[in-house]
């Protein structure tokens, strides 16, 4: 089909009705139409529709920022503004909007192959999935988050869900939705569960306040676990088309991040991954993430995943081999030096050979 905003032949999603090349450039401002799209799609989960910017009341848990007006809701849906001061409505360490959950080990987890938990055996993963995220992407494997309420959940302290930790937990990881919007309640859990000698891990979006996570590397670096940032795409547009919001912090952050490595190359402490998103995350955004990634450092670990359609950005096809190939092949390229595809189970053994 052709691009409804520059006429050339090229894969896009109706969604975005606009190819990469028109995103980027932001072609008859097509940005603004996207961004009212995430809107509407917000109001259908009574999910504030933008980022409240209009208030005098600023949280700053995450990137975002919200400064809300009296009874605004923050982004993230967890916050709120009453007499002038900010109410937490998962009440910080004593409450979170969280499923929780025991993976036997290995796991797929997006570090797999260069982390310590992939030897073991007999042994388990505390998983704690946070119902809540500082973005709006339109790929979301676990979109049904976007369905949680503070009020649907009881009332489970830090101290509590360490507590269900035993001798065959080796690790907890921290994901979602995002642990970036509930950082108080995952630093404190992670502080419980170290003092058990489990290893720390994280698989974030990158967008919380540097404060908390610079509480966050420092767990994760003594503990033996790792830091695993998703980065969705490097080209600020193509994220605010793809993830509502900007990137900006979560590039700083990673920078800041990659500060850390060289405290503990082994398990490596800093791991990114991509979703190789048909027609949008290809070889053009994966060389400039890369080339980003090797500009820290060439040994850090990045993995290429496959996507499969799903929430809104359903209309596009799953990951081809080429388009894995392509990838993998301008990541190297950029000089990194450990790169691997993910979850090539997405792909029939009959078209793909690794």
């Amino acid at each position: 089909m052709n691009c409804p905003v520059c006429n050339k032949e090229v894969l896009f999603s109706k969604i975005f009705s606009a190819c990469y090349e028109c995103i980027k450039l932001n072609r008859n401002n097509i940005l603004s139409e996207i961004i009212t799209k995430h809107s509407k799609i917000r109001k259908e989960f009574k999910l504030s529709e933008t980022i409240p910017h209009g208030g005098n009341t600023n949280c700053k848990i995450c990137a975002n920022n919200c400064s809300m007006k009296e009874n605004e809701i923050s982004y993230c849906g967890l916050r709120t503004v009453k007499n002038n001061k900010i109410v937490i409505l998962t009440e910080g360490e004593n409450k979170a909007v969280l499923d929780w959950y025991f993976d036997p080990l290995p796991t797929n987890c997006v570090a797999e192959w260069v982390c310590s938990g992939s030897k073991q055996t007999n042994k388990k993963n505390l998983a704690v999935f946070y119902g809540s995220c500082s973005f709006n992407c339109l790929f979301c494997q676990n979109w049904h988050f976007k369905t949680y309420k503070p009020q649907m959940f009881n009332s489970i302290s830090a101290k509590t869900l360490a507590s269900y930790a035993d001798n065959k937990t080796y690790c907890v990881c921290f994901f979602g939705g995002d642990p970036s919007t509930q950082m108080p309640h995952s630093l404190a859990t992670a502080k419980f569960l170290s003092e058990k000698n489990i290893k720390i891990c994280w698989e974030t979006n990158g967008s919380m306040n540097k404060n908390f996570l610079k509480k966050a590397i420092e767990l994760s670096l003594s503990s033996g676990g790792c830091i695993k940032f998703d980065l969705k795409a490097f080209d600020e547009n193509i994220h605010y088309a793809l993830c509502g919001v900007s990137n900006k912090q979560t590039i700083e952050n990673f920078k800041f991040a990659a500060e850390y490595i060289n405290k503990r190359r082994e398990p490596p402490l800093l791991i990114a991954s991509s979703l190789l998103i048909p027609g949008y995350i290809d070889e053009e955004e994966i060389y400039k993430i890369a080339s980003f990634i090797y500009s820290l450092d060439k040994s850090i670990p990045y993995c290429l995943l496959l996507f499969y359609p799903s929430f809104v950005l359903n209309d596009l096809s799953m990951t081809s081999k080429e388009q894995a190939y392509r990838c993998l092949k301008a990541a190297k390229n950029a000089g990194l030096v450990n790169v691997k595809l993910g979850n090539i189970h997405l792909l029939s053994m009959d078209n793909f050979l690794i």
